[in-house]
């Protein structure tokens, strides 16, 4: 159990303060309609939207889950935290596409592209994906991490794991509702730096008890290397590298959670930059996240601290290791990042079901009532989410890894979709419906038969459950890439004239202008800059 000081309690006091202010001033300034709820009037500048698409990635999931794959697998899950590259793809080359074409969400661009039925289907996808992994992880993580390092067990015979995540719940749901998307990517901004320099307290802490970073690695030995055997069980480098490719894409470039912060931009340059600065912050989540796990184990290796599962490597690390004043820091982290993370899901949440369901059957909405729907929205999705998390531990034994499972399950449908539409104006309408269907269809198939793959060996079925989960995603996304372009061969295409603006070989002139216009040289530093440090680290850990 934790004791924390007067100075920790007031740390954590100034910082809901702080909180209650941005929220307040939020409020004030925002204006009653669904452009200026859901996507901040189109008037956010880089700083924010940047600040905004990391502390929306960077959950309590990160902070336990990726803290437990690192106490788990060593540096084997880093792949998905080095994806600055793809947060640049974002801001290079999709949000012309995106943000000229003034949508609200991404089914709505798909719509677009292809046709209603595929903005429906996608809308249905991105919901149960948040119910399967946003919802339930972040709960879930939220919970484990305060009840180990309260130390408190129940309270009023109530499990104390459900008191702590559901409380959160709450008063995050509460200022999403009342500040709407104004109200996130300013609170983004104060919740980055907390979270940050909590995470750094931790890894200076730990590495000063295990004995320097020379000890992380020699107790750790194998768990270091970035790339493993073709044959590894669990991470085979063609596996992580493509695999990771694949979820990372459909995550930054065409999910719903991390576009509608570029949406929300005054124009394409911010935008751009926007993820240039996010690309910038992404690269810190190996080291203030993941490499405490290392050092937990190591710590655990050495005698120091102990701990039952590999999620609890993270809350074992405050409650065992830090000294008093500043637990108040650690803790506050933990909060920003669990509320960053619920309060973009609920303004998502929303939106997906406000815009593409029910503002598309009853177009006669006004905007109040639209703006109440989105809310009800979001509580039944935060519901479904609670319900979901019993399940979870029968699918992966380690939060972080969970979270991944499932999304090479959702991602390769998508992503397919999404980068063949782009690519080509030979793609058909049709094609891009069936292939969202059988993606999801496919994918869905695995996480069904994940619980019973016990009683399913010997079967002509094993296989898909046998099958690496990163080999099943590489294979699924070629399945439904080859689907499409069969699809295409036999049905017809959409005309030039809607196709305008929507493939690269249809950029608009306008369009283009605004993307040159905008550029400088600091653009080319700053994209080259996080290329080369994400070269390095690969190179660092091969």
């Amino acid at each position: 159990m934790v004791e924390l000081s007067t100075l920790d309690w007031l740390v954590l006091a100034g910082f809901f303060v702080l909180l209650l202010g941005v929220v307040i001033m939020s409020i004030r300034r925002k204006e009653e309609d669904t452009a200026d709820y859901f996507l901040a009037g189109r008037n956010a500048g880089w700083l924010v939207i940047g600040a905004s698409i990391f502390a929306s990635n960077i959950g309590s999931e990160h902070l336990v889950g990726l803290s437990g794959a690192g106490a788990q697998s060593g540096m084997a899950l880093a792949h998905w935290e080095l994806q600055s590259w793809i947060i640049l793809l974002l801001g290079w080359i999709f949000v012309p596409f995106y943000w000229s074409s003034k949508v609200y969400t991404m089914p709505e661009f798909l719509e677009r592209r292809y046709n209603p039925a595929s903005r429906t289907f996608l809308s249905v996808i991105s919901l149960v994906s948040y119910v399967l992994t946003k919802v339930a992880v972040t709960v879930y993580a939220g919970g484990i991490a305060f009840k180990t390092i309260l130390g408190i067990d129940s309270i009023w015979g109530i499990d104390f794991f459900w008191i702590s995540a559901l409380g959160l719940v709450i008063i995050t749901g509460i200022y999403t509702v009342l500040g709407g998307m104004k109200a996130i990517m300013w609170t983004s901004v104060l919740q980055t730096p907390v979270l940050i320099i909590g995470s750094v307290v931790i890894l200076v802490v730990g590495l000063d008890k295990v004995g320097g970073w020379s000890e992380v690695e020699r107790l750790n030995d194998a768990n270091m290397h970035l790339i493993r055997s073709a044959s590894d069980a669990d991470f085979p480098w063609p596996g992580i590298v493509f695999g990771s490719f694949i979820i990372g894409f459909w995550y930054w470039c065409t999910d719903q959670y991390i576009v509608q912060r570029v949406l929300s931009a005054k124009g394409i340059k911010e935008a751009r930059r926007g993820t240039i600065f996010a690309g910038y912050l992404k690269l810190l989540p190996v080291f203030i996240f993941l490499v405490p796990g290392m050092i937990a184990y190591a710590l655990n290796a050495k005698g120091i601290i102990s701990y039952e599962s590999a999620d609890q490597a993270f809350p074992t690390l405050v409650s065992e290791l830090l000294p008093s004043g500043v637990k108040g820091i650690v803790i506050g982290g933990l909060v920003a990042a669990l509320m960053s993370s619920l309060a973009s899901l609920f303004n998502s949440s929303a939106t997906l079901f406000t815009i593409d369901f029910y503002k598309k059957f009853k177009p006669e909405s006004s905007e109040k009532h639209l703006l109440k729907v989105g809310r009800i929205a979001t509580v039944v999705i935060v519901i479904l989410g609670i319900l979901w998390i019993p399940v979870m531990s029968l699918i992966a034994d380690v939060l972080y890894e969970y979270l991944q499972s499932v999304q090479s399950l959702i991602a390769p449908g998508i992503a397919a979709v999404f980068l063949l539409g782009l690519l080509s104006s030979r793609i058909t309408p049709a094609a891009g419906f069936v292939g969202l269907v059988s993606g999801f269809v496919l994918g869905m198939v695995r996480l069904v038969l994940l619980p019973f793959r016990e009683s399913l060996q010997g079967t002509s079925v094993a296989w898909i459950v046998e099958m690496n989960w990163l080999y099943y995603c590489i294979l699924l996304f070629v399945v439904v890439i080859g689907i499409m372009i069969l699809t295409s061969l036999f049905t017809a295409r959409a005309s030039k004239e809607k196709l305008q603006g929507l493939t690269f070989g249809s950029l608009g002139k306008d369009t283009m202008r605004e993307v040159v216009a905008g550029l400088d040289k600091w653009d080319y530093i700053h994209t080259v800059g996080i290329l080369a440090i994400t070269a390095f680290i690969y190179m660092r850990f091969w």
